[in-house]
């Protein structure tokens, strides 16, 4: 009677089996087995390459953007905004254009639309915002309560109260959402839309009594409910 064979032996029954296959199949088409082996090598190649200038690309990004956001920060809009030749400094227009598949070159796009925002750019600083790849969850709050400013400061009030919710229940939280639920509804009121102004309004109300903005919430509604 024979004994069962062993997990290892079937393994290896297996190995030779599929090795004697390929060697009879590369025997009779080497050409063919060559050619998808140096392609195949050549795929690999490319694809680590890709993923280690990458790397190398995001590093120099990050940091000439710090350079850049230390201009920003002291309020030197325009430096940080194109950089400085005598310093040999880029500012955020060229990080944001050299290196537009970073997350440093996608931040720079959106610290350029703060610049031009706050050169009074306002056309420029919403064709940057609006070029800005916004993230997921509370960080991508403030960029699209950003593009709902400048859409107010160019008097695009209907565009911009949209912009306001959206950015509302991009994260829903006590804090940013009840405060741009507010900013909707002023924006709404601005362009007499007063429907939806009250429809925010309500919102902050009943979802968030307790918010900051419940007592302003509370005054607009007694404006918009007024009898003329």
């Amino acid at each position: 009677m024979s004994k069962g064979l062993k997990k290892e032996d079937l393994e290896q029954d297996i190995l030779i089996e599929y090795s004697s296959r390929f060697m009879y199949y590369y025997e009779n088409n080497k050409a063919t087995v060559i050619g998808g082996a140096i392609g195949l090598l050549l795929v690999i190649g490319l694809i680590i390459g890709y993923f280690v200038y990458s790397g190398q690309q995001e590093q120099e990004a990050q940091n000439l953007l710090g350079i850049a956001e230390e201009q920003l920060m002291q309020g030197n809009y325009e430096t940080a905004l194109y950089g400085n030749e005598q310093d040999f400094t880029l500012g955020f227009e060229q990080i944001s254009n050299n290196y537009p598949r970073t997350s440093a070159g996608n931040l720079a796009t959106y610290y350029a639309s703060v610049s031009e925002y706050e050169l009074g750019n306002y056309e420029n600083a919403l064709q940057r915002i609006q070029n800005f790849d916004v993230p997921d969850g509370i960080m991508g709050v403030a960029p699209l309560s950003l593009n709902a400013i400048i859409l107010s400061e160019l008097d695009r009030f209907e565009e911009a109260g949209q912009k306001y919710l959206e950015a509302a229940e991009w994260n829903i939280n006590d804090s940013t959402t009840p405060y741009n639920l507010m900013e909707a509804a002023i924006a709404f009121r601005e362009a007499g839309d007063t429907d939806r102004a009250l429809e925010m309004v309500d919102r902050v109300l009943e979802d968030y009594p307790n918010s900051q903005q419940a007592a302003e919430a509370k005054r607009m509604r007694g404006l918009l409910t007024r009898p003329v």
